[in-house]
Formats: structure tokens, sequence, C-alpha cells
């Protein structure tokens, strides 16, 4: 039975990767921030009493940020697969709180890395980047495109995208780089733009809220299902030889065009309810990301199976049903 150690599993990701893992056998070791409130409402369903001999998903406190208790966990779990996906993950958000960004982000990566490295592990190494480090380079984005990052969010994950690359290459280390465009799902966090939008034409349809403040509505992104996109990490983690990829679907839309697939999901014109304020705007603006995923294609065999309209639709009926349910 392979082990697994997931940073950040109950955040979205990290929920359909433990999914994923348990279904394939895996011991599933999962890092949890101390909280006087819980915060594990999206892998409760995965979880069993630890005295039963079955269970097979194990949870630790801890923190990114604690490098002693990093190394200890490393030391005591001794996983054969560690996937870093902790993060301060909100880019607006970053603008507000760029130090913390960092320490998580930037930082919180190669405290994680010399662990395993103090600790002489044989583990590979999953880091979660993102393709906000393209910020203004022109689509379609392929790992070979020029980084441009453009927000405290997007600097700090390239720092952890070079690491692991420095990493790899002077220690010999199985560490690889998911540089994964934007996906989404009925778990995304409510302050994501995609799940703001789909609860929002629920929540107007069913009378609860008038309108929708948002941004740039122009932004373009690519919009994936996110577990399709745990399975590229996976994936990743199985090669021979460790390398970076890019996931995405290759389609983009604009915020503009989700909004307008999301609300006729419920027969409403976003056009009466959305409005679009300068202050949800970010300081430096990310134009376009369409990632080219040609390499992903012929390495691995994944491919992208959930366009971005039919996601909006998914999100939209599982917040409609979740209102529904709690009225």
């Amino acid at each position: 039975m392979k082990r697994a150690l997931i940073t950040g599993i109950t955040g979205q990701d990290g929920s359909y990767l433990a999914e994923l893992l348990l279904s394939k056998n895996y011991e599933v070791h999962g890092i949890v921030r101390r909280s006087s409130t819980f915060n594990t409402s999206r892998i409760d369903h995965l979880y069993k009493d630890s005295h039963i001999p079955e269970n097979k998903l194990h949870l630790h406190y801890g923190d990114i940020t604690d490098g002693v208790c990093l190394s200890n966990l490393v030391r005591e779990i001794r996983p054969d697969e560690t996937y870093n996906l902790a993060a301060q993950s909100h880019v607006k958000v970053s603008f507000e709180i760029p130090d913390f960004t960092a320490q998580v982000d930037a930082v919180g990566t190669i405290r994680l890395l010399e662990a395993i490295r103090a600790a002489n592990l044989d583990t590979r190494f999953y880091q979660a980047s993102t393709s906000e480090l393209f910020g203004g380079t022109p689509p379609p984005q392929s790992e070979s495109s020029p980084f441009a990052p453009r927000s405290p969010y997007a600097a700090a994950k390239l720092y952890s995208y070079w690491v692991v690359r420095n990493y790899r290459e002077a220690y010999g280390m199985h560490a690889t780089n998911g540089i994964l465009f934007n996906h989404e799902s009925p778990r995304r966090g409510e302050t994501f733009v995609t799940r703001k939008i789909t609860l929002a034409a629920a929540r107007i349809k069913l009378g609860i809220q008038s309108k929708l403040y948002l941004g740039n509505l122009d932004a373009v992104r690519d919009w994936g299902y996110a577990p399709e996109y745990v399975e590229s990490m996976w994936l990743m983690l199985q090669q021979d030889v460790p390398d970076d990829y890019v996931v995405a679907t290759g389609i983009g839309a604009t915020v503009r065009e989700f909004c307008n697939v999301a609300f006729s999901v419920v027969g409403l014109d976003y056009r009466d309810f959305v409005v679009s304020e300068e202050r949800y705007e970010r300081p430096t603006e990310v134009d376009s990301l369409i990632g080219d995923t040609s390499k992903i294609k012929s390495k691995l065999g994944w491919n992208a199976k959930t366009d971005w309209k039919e996601l909006a639709t998914l999100m939209v009926s599982s917040d409609l049903e979740t209102i529904q349910k709690s009225l």
C-alpha cells in the first residue's frame, strides 16, 4: 500500500485528490491547520474513526509555515508521494496580505523540500503551480512560455516553481511542477469568481440575493473541472522521470461569458443583475490565460473532459440544490 502526504487536504483540490488516492488503495495523510471551528467539511465524508482498522485517512495538525512540524511529520509518515497543495490561493487577497502569501506560497515550499531532504526520504514530490505565473504573457501559454507574474501570489508561486526545479537538479529529487490553469467545482471557495457567480445565480433565482458585484468582466480564463485536474497530479508522480506540465482545457472564456451561461441555467439574464465595480479589480490585471496542453496530452495521455459551459451548468445546479435543501 502506497502512502501519500497532502498539504492543503481540506481545500478543493486536496479533497478531490484524497478521494482519488483512497480509491487507489493509498494510505492518505493530510495536514490541517488548528482552528477553533471545524474546517474539514470538504473531507468529512471520507473520514472514519481512527480506531477502525479499515481507516486509510489520517489527519495531522500542522502548518506549512512551521518547519519543525513539517520535519517531524515527514520523518514520522515517510510518504511515498508528497503533494504540496497548501497555499494562500486568492490572487486579489495576495495584494492585501503579501507577506503572509510569501511565507505560505514561497517559503512554505522550501520548508517542505528541506524537511524531505533532511530526512533523506525517497518521496516523489508534486508542487501545485499556477497559470498566474504567465501573467502578461500572451496566450496560448505552454511550458516554454516566459513567466511574467502580476501579483504577490504569482511572484510567490514563481519562487516555488524555480526552487522545485533547483531541488530536482541539485539533489536528484523526483520533484514536479503542475502548472494548473483555473479549475473549479461545487467545492470551490465562495470568494472565487466562478463560485461567486454560480452561487449568486442560484440565490437570485430563489429571491435571496438581488445583485452580484464583480470586477473585470472581460478577463479571459481557461476553466476546467477540478476532479479531472487532480488526476493529472497523480499521473505526474507515476512517471519515471520528473518534469513540469501545463494542465488546462485549451479553451478560454470571459468572466462575462461565464456569467451569461450560469444565469441562463436558471432562466435569467445576467445583465439585469451583474454590476462591474472598479474596487473589485486587481491593481495589475492578467488579461488572458489559455493553456497549451500539447505536452501533457502526448506524454501522459491526459485530456480535459469537461468544458467551461458544462462546468458552469453543474456548479449552478449544485448550488441551487444545496440552497433549496437548506430553506
